[in-house]
């Protein structure tokens, strides 16, 4: 057998430069956390109060996967936050640990640390930190309903071995670090953590692979992006196809002014469903949603707010025939289509090159007790 020689350290540096300049490596950042982010992209948003570290995006993990954070011991945040559906949970109106279902779909928590706002129509909810103690404390409808047994969360969290190691190392300068406030900072630590940049298109528009999409969804990427065709991106705009996106030294949103919520007339809008009306009460607003990420869209459904629309067939059908409501509040965006069916397929089939599989199936953000008894599969997600 012929020895090979040494790869030189020059080829293996040109290497890593093409990888990284087609946005193929992760860019490292100084600190014990790194960001898998390629190159071009922006850092996520963090609130200085709660920077990021390796420890403390690990304790959010495990508390993220652990039911004893709901009232009965039959939840966690996981349960309506499903990995293999780009943390959605499949239904069309989320369900607490006491059976009460909410009146809304679970949002997807993918790319979470670049969203400006956090629910589907409450604006003041200012950080995922704050966003955290909703699902937690909340009565009305309860989600995992641990408001009044607090302490006994902690004592519980204080006395397993496993966390013995973790708070201490994920919050090293304090004397007592279990607290609701580090548990909120951990868990929003593991949600920041959740970036999703590696789809097929990912690959074909900014990794520079022809092949990486069909013919088809090259073919729906055009009307997808297009004024006269189908215009989708007018809200759905961006790399991460929303409307708009919080990073790494931009501005915060503007008070009072929610350019991302939109009147899509998919439904008739009665309490509590009225959307960004609950938080202003204004008239003008009733109906007015967040608009989410179509990344992973596939994975997502059932579709909008209330989970009404059930496939990706049904969701093109009601945008081409402009709404299925007469709303005086419909978005002036919102207009019917000409749109063939064949056009359709193709928008579809873009829509499914968004989709990040290794992201649905990466170990970082599985549970990392490797739940195996019953109700769980091996990923650690519950089943529903």
């Amino acid at each position: 057998m012929i020895p090979r020689k040494p790869v030189p350290c020059w080829y293996k540096r040109l290497l890593y430069g093409l990888a990284l300049s087609a946005g193929l490596m992760p860019v490292s950042i100084a600190g014990d956390f790194q960001w898998d982010v390629p190159q071009g992209f922006p850092r996520p948003f963090v609130p200085a109060d709660n920077p990021m570290s390796a420890a403390k995006v690990q304790l959010g993990r495990y508390l993220f996967y652990d039911k004893r954070i709901s009232v009965n011991g039959t939840e966690s945040c996981a349960s309506c936050h499903r990995q293999e559906l780009a943390f959605t949970d499949g239904r069309a109106h989320a369900e607490g640990a006491t059976g009460a279902l909410h009146p809304r779909s679970s949002m997807s928590l993918v790319n979470v640390a670049y969203e400006a706002y956090f629910t589907w129509a409450n604006p003041a909810l200012a950080s995922l930190e704050e966003q955290a103690l909703v699902p937690m404390l909340g009565g009305d409808p309860v989600e995992l309903g641990l408001k009044g047994r607090e302490q006994e969360f902690l004592a519980t969290l204080r006395s397993d071995p496993v966390y013995q190691g973790l708070f201490p190392s994920a919050f090293p300068n304090e004397a007592n670090p279990y607290s609701l406030g580090n548990v909120t900072k951990a868990i929003a630590a593991f949600e920041r953590s959740i970036v999703s940049m590696r789809s097929p298109y990912d690959r074909y528009r900014w990794g520079g692979d022809p092949s990486a999409i069909s013919d088809a969804a090259k073919r729906g990427e055009i009307i997808f992006s297009s004024s006269e065709r189908g215009g989708c991106f007018r809200c759905h705009g961006g790399w991460n196809f929303n409307s708009g996106v919080r990073f790494e030294g931009s501005e915060p949103p503007r008070s009072g002014r929610f350019a991302g919520f939109f009147n899509t007339a998919v439904t008739t809008y009665a309490a509590p469903n009225r959307g960004l009306f609950e938080y202003t009460h204004k008239p003008e607003d009733i109906g007015r949603f967040r608009v989410p990420s179509l990344r992973n869209i596939a994975v997502t459904g059932p579709y909008m707010h209330d989970g009404s629309l059930a496939t990706l067939e049904a969701v093109i059908d009601h945008y081409a025939a402009g709404g299925r409501m007469h709303d005086p509040n419909k978005s002036d965006l919102i207009r019917p289509l000409n749109l063939r069916e064949a056009d359709k397929r193709d928008l579809i089939e873009f829509l499914k090159s968004l989709t990040d599989e290794e992201m649905l199936h990466d170990p970082r953000w599985s549970d990392p007790r490797g739940e195996t008894r019953p109700g769980y599969r091996s990923t650690g997600s519950p089943r529903r």
